[in-house]
């Protein structure tokens, strides 16, 4: 598991004073007012950034970070991602699971037949539905729903499924 959660993306500057437009990649975005610092991942460092101001536009997240006063000075880490270290991750429900921890796990059906492996989740707004891919290669989307989703083991990283009728 990774010791670092992904919280948002900068996406492009906001105005010339240093702020950049986050897209959030957390299920509540009010999470960056209680923020006191981010790890900006620019791919080649991680730099840890104190957050200086929150603002709301839209679906978006204005941050301006301490020290970073002007458009040159963050222009560069468009499209970087903005981490958090686990410890100061949500606390999660049970049965709820980060989706960074969730991929990779291996599909196997009610029958102790293995179907695939988890590749990706996609957030539909009535329930999430899980990527599996088949050993062949083919995509399988399954709803995250009790009928359907039996088990998820984090610790043997395996989910068990119950295929339903139609989805094959």
């Amino acid at each position: 598991m990774n010791n670092e959660l992904q919280v948002g993306v900068i996406t492009q500057t906001h105005g010339i004073r240093g702020e950049v437009k986050v897209y959030p990649t957390t299920d509540d975005a009010a999470r960056f007012k209680k923020l006191k610092e981010v790890i900006l991942d620019t791919g080649r460092e991680h730099l840890t950034l104190k957050i200086e101001n929150v603002k709301f536009f839209k679906q978006f997240v204005i941050l301006k970070f301490q020290g970073y006063d002007s458009i040159n000075d963050v222009e560069k880490y468009k499209r970087s991602r903005l981490l958090v270290p686990r410890e100061q991750a949500v606390k999660l429900k049970k049965d709820e699971y980060f989706v960074t921890d969730m991929i990779g796990l291996q599909v196997v059906t009610d029958e102790e037949e293995a179907f695939g492996e988890l590749k990706d989740v996609l957030s539909t707004g009535a329930n999430d539905v899980y990527v599996v891919v088949r050993a062949d290669g083919t995509e399988v989307l399954l709803p995250a729903i009790k009928e359907c989703i039996l088990k998820v083991d984090m610790e043997q990283r395996i989910m068990r499924v119950h295929i339903m009728d139609g989805l094959l």
